[in-house]
């Protein structure tokens, strides 16, 4: 069977270009950090405060700018600060939870964006070939280890523009004792 690294995904932020300049300034461009593992993504030096009924978290930002702000936490971060994550692809949305971004220059409420981003793998249109898998397609992941599991309802998403990963949030890396590698069962 196939395996594929698994990466562990920290609570953070994609922000629109408006959004940015509430939050920052205007014209404000956000500084990369780092490079991420997906080619082109990056963490920026920024962070916000997220803002929910019973409290709040620091969380980094990611670029570049996106079509729509996103909040990604772990359900343990939602539940602390009070606001409602649904389980989501990243870009699904609608009918999401609620929050409070704050940055220097201000706030903003977003109706709508905060999710516990559903965990998935990153695949080429080549290995998902190889691998016999297909875009949106549903396998399960399993991890060796001081405390292995199986991850069920991983989303496979294939791009050309991807590198090869899965993406886990850190309630799941911590239950899975931050393992780094796994075997992909379709």
């Amino acid at each position: 069977m196939p395996t594929v690294i698994i990466e562990t995904s920290a609570r953070h932020v994609h922000l629109t270009r408006e959004h940015v300049d509430l939050l920052f300034g205007e014209g404000h461009a956000l500084t990369k950090k780092k490079d991420l593992s997906q080619p082109g993504q990056f963490a920026c030096e920024e962070k916000v405060e997220i803002i929910g009924e019973r409290g709040s978290l620091k969380a980094s930002i990611l670029g570049p700018e996106r079509k729509a702000s996103q909040v990604e936490l772990s359900l343990t971060d939602a539940r602390t600060i009070g606001v409602k994550a649904p389980v989501r692809e990243s870009g699904d949305v609608a009918g999401s939870g609620a929050c409070v971004l704050r940055g220097p220059c201000g706030e903003i409420r977003l109706e709508e964006g905060v999710i516990a981003a559903q965990r998935h793998i990153h695949l080429t249109p080549e290995l998902a070939a190889e691998y016999g898998l297909s875009d949106k397609q549903i396998v399960c992941v399993k991890t060796d280890g001081q405390r292995p599991l199986t991850f069920g309802d991983v989303v496979v998403r294939v791009s050309p523009s991807f590198a090869p990963a899965m993406h886990i949030d850190t309630d799941e890396s911590n239950a899975a004792f931050g393992c780094t590698e796994g075997e992909i069962i379709a």
